[in-house]
């Protein structure tokens, strides 16, 4: 049963989840997190971004793709890249972000001249709190530092 008619599609950076939940002790269950955004409205499809490393006969990431796909998550891969670090190390990475970003910008966009003037306007904090639905608003915490990411260290994965 849906809480409300709201239009849900859920985007997972497969990496930071997974390491996310590593560094806090547990698995992730992905029926019940299918379930569990289903509950919170009609869930129009859920996006699994992950990298994969081509050339191994074996990945031990391939069985959760696999399983992902067939039940119910739209799977998306990129090819990992493999360099040598500064030590001579081989390093293998995986940088998802340009596929999670979404370019609408010709669609969507709009000339700054176009806009209305500012005053009048209620804040933007305001304006965002009524547009975002009410499960993802978020009580007022204390600022984070300028250029902090939450849940992960780094924006690119890595793979040893």
């Amino acid at each position: 049963m849906t809480v409300s008619g709201e239009k849900i599609a859920l985007f997972i950076d497969g990496a930071n989840l997974y390491a996310t939940a590593k560094s806090l002790g547990f698995d992730i269950d992905y029926k019940r997190l299918l379930r569990e955004f289903q509950s919170r409205g009609y869930l129009l499809r859920a996006f699994y971004y992950t990298a994969v490393i081509e050339d191994q006969e074996y990945s031990s990431i391939r069985p959760l793709i696999d399983w992902l796909d067939y039940n119910g998550y739209s799977v998306v891969t990129k090819a990992t890249k493999e360099f040598v670090d500064q030590t001579g190390r081989r390093k293998v990475k995986g940088n998802m972000d340009i596929e999670l970003a979404v370019e609408l910008q010709t669609k969507i966009g709009r000339d700054p001249s176009e806009r209305a003037p500012r005053e009048g306007r209620p804040p933007r904090e305001d304006r965002a709190a009524s547009h975002t639905p009410q499960f993802l608003q978020r009580p007022p915490t204390a600022p984070q530092r300028a250029g902090a990411h939450v849940g992960a260290d780094d924006d690119d994965e890595s793979y040893e």
